[in-house]
């Protein structure tokens, strides 16, 4: 066990700074008494990974590399607004047909109007925030059930994509920005660069972080440990970069297919904003305890209506960039847009990537990488070319796992004290 010595106004105080075993034997700790984070998801995908690769070479390869990027993109971005909502133990099924609603209004203002895309994305932009409004209102205000009011908005947002789809017309999407989202691609030097600018944007964070709370007498990780965590991120990245890098199309000689999918920073620049707000702002802190106790929360003057109302505007917002994300790689709307197992895929990433179903517990990273394994079973399974069944039996046997971690792991932590 190392010391640090803090100046303050009088004697030094000395903060413990654990070794690494230290740090090691108190995560063990932690997982131990139930605080298992995202780790069941890191092993899971890891576990997917390998025995698809193993089965299937071909799931390596760089082209389905990119694909799963792409195919898990619309799904990660809802599963991030819902973890708004579940952090405060509330549920919003109607993201996934919100996300419907938003893409069709996108196609109708960009299509048939011909307005620009900034308009068109605009309009699918502000129909989500007055659906999350409306929604947030009714739970908060009036006090109807989240399960039931959202229930509603499932079945009416169905009715509203069928009206604004002619009752079943498809509606092409031609604009190259929109189209552009999903199927365009980042120059690899452009990549390599915006690579960098990440690794070190975390490498930043990490140290200062680490600078500040030994400054102001907090206990901090070893310096060791911080190193290790930049030096993983940074390799984890450089491989993704070098593998979208890749050329992946079969004729060169007709076109190029290389570079990370334009998708991809952009899911970055939303995990790395909303994990600011809900780790180093007021309202992340207030949205926390809301979800841990309301009734606390509202006793230490927090504005607890106001909370739930915000949560459920960020889900219909994340929904409705879903949305426009679905129209991109689908280069079209239909009245499938947001249905089928958007909503399922939706909320199971976000709890098989960690989030409780209970409130007060979850992060932004959850969503990424429930997503990751939501799309890695959904494209393995393509390969191995197994039947729609298997699929949806095997997707949901993962979700009631992740579900059956979830309740233990509280049930441990409330036994051992650390909940």
């Amino acid at each position: 066990m190392t010391t640090t010595a803090v100046k303050k106004d009088g004697p030094a105080a000395v903060t413990p700074t654990p070794a690494v075993a230290d740090h090691v034997r108190n995560y063990i700790a932690r997982v131990r008494g139930g605080d298992l984070g995202s780790l069941p998801a890191v092993i899971g995908l890891v576990v997917l990974c390998l025995v698809f690769a193993i089965v299937r070479p071909v799931f390596f390869s760089a082209a389905n590399f990119a694909n799963l990027f792409t195919q898990g993109a619309a799904v990660t971005v809802i599963a991030m607004g819902l973890i708004f909502v579940l952090l405060l133990g509330e549920i919003d099924l109607s993201a996934g047909f919100a996300s419907g609603v938003c893409a069709a209004i996108l196609a109708n203002v960009v299509t048939v109007l011909g307005y620009p895309w900034y308009v068109a994305v605009a309009a699918a932009l502000a129909t989500g925030v007055v659906i999350g409004l409306t929604l947030g209102f009714l739970v908060a205000k009036v006090g109807i059930p989240s399960f039931v009011v959202t229930l509603a908005g499932f079945l009416a947002f169905q009715g509203v994509v069928l009206l604004l789809m002619k009752e079943g017309t498809n509606i092409s999407i031609g604009d190259d920005v929109i189209v552009g989202i999903e199927n365009g691609r980042i120059p690899p030097a452009v990549g390599w660069l915006l690579a960098a600018v990440a690794i070190l944007g975390y490498a930043a964070a990490q140290l200062l972080r680490h600078r500040n709370r030994a400054a102001r007498g907090l206990l901090t990780d070893p310096i060791a440990v911080v190193g290790a965590r930049i030096v993983g991120v940074a390799a984890l990245i450089g491989f993704a970069v070098y593998v979208l890098n890749q050329e992946r199309s079969i004729n060169t000689l007709i076109s190029s297919n290389k570079g990370m999918p334009v998708v991809v920073p952009i899911i970055a620049v939303l995990l790395v904003f909303w994990t600011f707000v809900l780790n180093r702002t007021a309202y992340g802190r207030h949205l926390y305890a809301v979800g841990g106790n309301a009734e606390a929360a509202r006793r230490a003057g927090i504005n607890v209506d106001r909370i739930k109302i915000s949560a459920f505007v960020i889900c219909s917002g994340m929904a409705a960039i879903g949305g426009i994300i679905a129209a991109s790689k689908d280069r079209s709307v239909d009245p499938n847009t947001g249905g089928s197992n958007v909503l399922l895929y939706a909320v199971g990433a976000a709890v098989i990537g960690g989030t409780s179903l209970f409130g007060g517990k979850g992060r932004m990273i959850n969503a990424v990488l429930g997503g990751a394994v939501v799309a890695v079973i959904i494209n393995g399974m393509g390969l191995l070319d197994l039947s729609s069944g298997l699929k949806y039996i095997f997707t949901g046997a993962v979700l009631m796992l992740a579900a059956g971690v979830d309740a233990l792991s509280r049930r441990r932590s409330a036994a051992t004290g650390t909940r």
